[in-house]
C-alpha cells in the first residue's frame, strides 16, 4: 500500500514550542519522534509499504530524520493547507490502496496494525465515536456512511482521527477533486473538505471505521503532547 503523510504545516497552534522545529519531530522519548514512530510502525506491519511524506516547514530537518521514504515538497506551505500538500503528492495516489495520514497523529501500535495497515475494502475515514463534544474536525454519519465532516458541526457522531483509506477508484476521484479545487484557488482548504465536496456533489460513498476502543491523539496542544508520550510508552 501507499501511505501519504502530510507534515508540511508550521504547527502554529503549538507556538512558541514549534517555532524552531516541526511538531512531527516532537520527541516521544530520547530517540523517537512522532513521524519516525509512525513510519516505523507502518513498515513493521506492511513490509511492502511505500511511504510518501509531503514536507514544507523545516523540510531539511524532516528529511534528515528518515531514510527509505519518498519526499515531496510543498514550497507554498505558509499560504496553503493540506489540500496543496496532497496535490504535490498526487503522482503517488494511483495505487490499489492509498492511506492518507495527518502527520501529527500518534496512535497505539495495535491501531496501526488492526486498522491503518489493513487492506482497503471500501473508502473510509477513521473516527472516534467516544468524542461527542469539543472535537476538532467532526463527522456526522447515517448508517455506515459519512454524511459530512466539518469543524462547524454542533452535533456529530464522532471526531475525525486524521486517517483516510482509499481504493484506487476513490483515490483517483479525490485526486481529480483536489486538482480542481487547487486550480480554482481553493488551496487554503484541508484535503478532507474535498471528500465532503465529493459527497455533496457526486453522492460519493464514504464509510467510516470507529476506533473508539483504541488510544490515539492529534498533537495540537501541550496536553496532547503529554498524551502522545503516554500512548507511545503503552500507558
Amino acid at each position: 500500500m501507499t501511505y501519504i503523510l502530510l507534515v508540511a504545516g508550521k504547527g502554529s497552534r503549538l507556538h512558541p514550542l514549534t517555532l524552531k522545529y516541526p511538531k512531527s519531530l516532537y520527541k516521544l522519548d530520547k530517540n523517537t519522534t512522532v513521524l519516525a514512530r509512525m513510519v516505523h510502525l507502518i513498515k513493521k506491519y506492511d513490509q511492502n509499504a511505500k511511504v510518501v511524506i509531503a514536507v514544507g516547514f523545516m523540510s531539511q530537518a524532516i528529511k534528515s530524520e528518515l531514510m527509505d521514504v519518498i519526499f515531496v515538497y510543498n514550497p507554498f506551505y505558509e499560504v496553503t493547507n493540506s489540500i496543496a500538500s496532497l496535490w504535490f503528492a498526487r503522482d503517488y495516489m494511483d495505487d490499489e490502496n492509498v492511506v492518507l495520514i495527518n502527520g501529527d497523529i500518534v496512535m497505539e501500535e495495535r491501531l496501526i496494525r488492526d486498522i491503518v495497515c489493513r487492506e482497503v475494502k471500501q473508502p473510509s475515514v477513521c473516527i472516534d465515536s467516544s468524542v461527542k463534544s469539543d472535537g476538532d474536525y467532526n463527522v456526522q454519519v447515517s448508517g455506515e456512511r459519512v454524511l459530512v465532516m466539518s469543524k462547524d458541526l454542533d452535533q456529530y457522531y464522532g471526531e475525525y482521527a486524521g486517517v483516510t483509506k482509499l481504493d484506487r477508484e476513490s483515490s483517483c476521484k479525490l485526486c481529480q477533486c483536489i486538482s480542481d479545487m487547487v486550480e480554482s484557488g481553493m488551496y487554503d482548504q484541508w484535503y478532507e473538505n474535498a471528500l465532503v465536496q465529493m459527497i455533496f456533489n457526486e453522492d460519493f460513498q464514504l464509510y467510516f471505521e470507529d476506533i473508539r476502543d483504541y488510544k490515539w491523539t492529534e498533537v495540537d496542544c501541550v496536553s496532547d503532547m503529554l498524551l502522545a508520550k503516554q500512548i507511545h510508552i503503552g500507558k
